[in-house]
């Protein structure tokens, strides 16, 4: 098997990270995945905030959602990716969308996400993929402006456990050949 479908098959969503901090060096590795992904028209929606400082991660903390099992990660991580996507921008063409879907920033942003992540854990690295949070206020944390959106946080650093894979499906559960 390719190192790089290992790296699929491999990475896992981590929840507890050693104490150790992530050199910036490899921060900007992971940067460097995000900038090379890509976006309709090759418009660059995203925009990464990242965040080190204990107590801006602490108020993150606050706005996530009660039982959600990345709670703690957000402040066990020495690094938060704040993932934003500008509006208005992925999925318009003359300013107007152009697809049923309408604004296609969460796609971008998808694949985004997928490149910090597989490029995380081809480092050495653990990430878990959080959305259930209140996103105007972690936004408010981080002065996100209007007319972008704060999509996911991911915590990043070296994994302390990582869990078993989960169960997949098999190829034929989700393929269809010519139609539905």
């Amino acid at each position: 098997m390719s190192e790089f479908f290992q790296v699929i098959e491999q990475r896992r969503s981590i929840r507890k990270y050693e104490d150790r901090d992530v050199p910036e060096e490899l921060v900007n590795r992971i940067l460097e995945a995000v900038r090379w992904s890509p976006s309709w028209t090759n418009c660059q929606c995203w925009e990464v905030v990242v965040v080190r400082d204990a107590a801006t991660k602490e108020k993150l903390q606050e706005t996530i959602a009660p039982k959600n099992p990345a709670t703690k990660a957000i402040v066990a991580a020495p690094v938060v990716l704040a993932l934003c996507g500008r509006l208005g921008v992925s999925g318009y063409y003359d300013n107007k969308p152009s697809t049923k879907f309408g604004d296609w920033y969460l796609f971008d942003l998808g694949i985004a996400t997928q490149s910090l992540c597989l490029a995380a854990h081809a480092l050495g690295l653990g990430t878990v993929i959080v959305g259930l949070f209140d996103h105007d206020g972690a936004k408010s944390v981080l002065n996100v402006p209007q007319g972008v959106e704060l999509v996911a946080l991911i915590p990043l650093g070296y994994p302390a456990k990582s869990p078993s894979p989960p169960k997949r499906r098999e190829i034929a559960e989700f393929t269809h050949r010519e139609t539905y």
